[in-house]
């Protein structure tokens, strides 16, 4: 079992509260150094792990840790669904996803909504659809977080997580470790006035039970035909899903 790391070490608040505050600081810098530090691969990944829901034809998902919205903005382009709902601890990055959404004229199609990602705010069987990027190493209790996603998708529902991964081949292992550790700290003290925020960017992923182990604890709280598709020479993987 992976330990639990948190985004302030010396806090006593749980993870899901410094998760939240974290990106309360970063709010206003995130979309930017997104971009910025992945060198606009994250748009790729993103574009790639949204088609993998092409066939479903969803009408109705979920965009579970939301954050500003980009991979919904990105569903809603590729998909045309009828609805997507995100769902956030962080009001801070909310309120950028709301400022997006009236800029865009899409609110009759994309809502958002603060909540626990652990503890959904919607009734069972309620979307065809789930979608997560970056967010499932931010749970506190990861097995709580999947089976609770696992219950708002109807039966046949397809979900799609998007999440850091860590490379195992030569030179690609040692360049990302390379990166993650000195880097990206570097760059987010820069731009961002909460550094720390991205010292636990490398740490939350090296903690993260990615790859087989991830699959193995989709199959645990009840998703069927999981499987896995690493990107970019392992940097980053596709996990899916259906109930």
């Amino acid at each position: 079992m992976s330990k639990t790391v948190t985004p302030y070490q010396n806090q006593q608040a749980t993870k899901k509260e410094q998760v939240a505050d974290m990106f309360n600081n970063i709010s206003k810098t995130y979309d930017f150094l997104n971009h910025f530090m992945s060198l606009g691969i994250d748009i790729i990944w993103r574009k790639i792990a949204i088609n993998e829901l092409k066939a479903q034809q969803p009408k109705r998902i979920l965009d579970v840790a939301t954050g500003t919205g980009d991979f919904a903005f990105e569903a809603l382009k590729i998909l045309q669904p009828d609805q997507i709902i995100g769902v956030d601890i962080s009001a801070g990055m909310l309120e950028i996803a709301k400022e997006k959404i009236t800029k865009r004229k899409l609110s009759k199609r994309f809502e958002v909504r603060l909540g626990d990602s652990e503890k959904l705010p919607f009734a069972d069987n309620e979307f065809d659809a789930l979608t997560v990027a970056y967010g499932v190493r931010n749970f506190e209790n990861l097995e709580v977080g999947l089976a609770d996603m696992l219950r708002v998708l109807k039966p046949g529902g397809k979900a799609v997580v998007l999440e850091f991964s860590k490379p195992k081949g030569f030179p690609v292992k040692q360049l990302y470790n390379f990166y993650f550790k000195y880097i990206t700290p570097g760059i987010g003290k820069l731009f961002s006035k909460d550094s720390r925020a991205y010292s636990y960017l490398p740490e939350s992923v090296a903690a993260f039970p990615d790859g087989k182990d991830f699959v193995a604890m989709m199959d645990k709280v009840g998703f069927k035909n999981t499987k896995n598709r690493p990107l970019t020479f392992g940097i980053c993987s596709i996990y899916t899903g259906i109930k």
